[in-house]
């Protein structure tokens, strides 16, 4: 069954891709869902009336995707976790607090669902993530997993030790 995508559909297409579907999946979940319509004559006809403006809305995401990768590329975040014996992690890393903490640290808001991820990170050290941002167009994301640093208390000085033996 042919259908027009009335907004990208992964791994099949983007807006205005006239594509080959099963009857199934368009009448259960791309018509319902308002991403596809049926490929009519009258539906194609209006199409080929929007190519101009598709072409535009295509080129805008086209150079906002771009932007954001040139942000993110080669970027690394820091993980803080608990390590036990042998690195291995207590937990693990999923993909939601990945996007959180390119959130907090790099101030760029991602969608988890891009992240490929595989499997969660379960173990410390070095990781390579990618993030899928629109169709072609990938960022790498370097990981740094472990523990947070332990920050050290000042001293105090050794005026007020001495200050505080001979008060006592």
């Amino acid at each position: 069954m042919k259908v027009i995508l009335l907004s990208e559909l992964k791994g099949k297409g983007g807006e205005g891709d006239v594509v080959e579907v099963a009857r199934g999946f368009f009448n259960n979940y791309l018509g319902p869902q308002g991403i596809a319509v049926l490929a009519t004559k009258g539906n194609l006809k209006q199409l080929e009336d929007r190519k101009g403006a598709i072409a535009r809305r295509e080129a805008e995401r086209i150079a906002n995707a771009t932007a954001l990768k040139e942000s993110l590329e080669n970027k690394k975040v820091f993980i803080a976790a608990k390590v036990g014996d042998e690195g291995v992690l207590f937990g693990s890393v999923t993909a939601q607090i990945i996007a959180d903490s390119v959130e907090a640290q790099l101030g760029v808001e991602i969608d988890r669902k891009r992240l490929e991820l595989g499997n969660p990170i379960k173990v410390a050290g070095e990781h390579v993530v990618t993030l899928s941002i629109y169709r072609d167009i990938k960022a790498t994301i370097n990981l740094t997993v472990g523990e947070a640093p332990a920050v050290e208390e000042p001293a105090e000085a050794p005026a007020e030790e001495a200050a505080e033996e001979i008060a006592e």
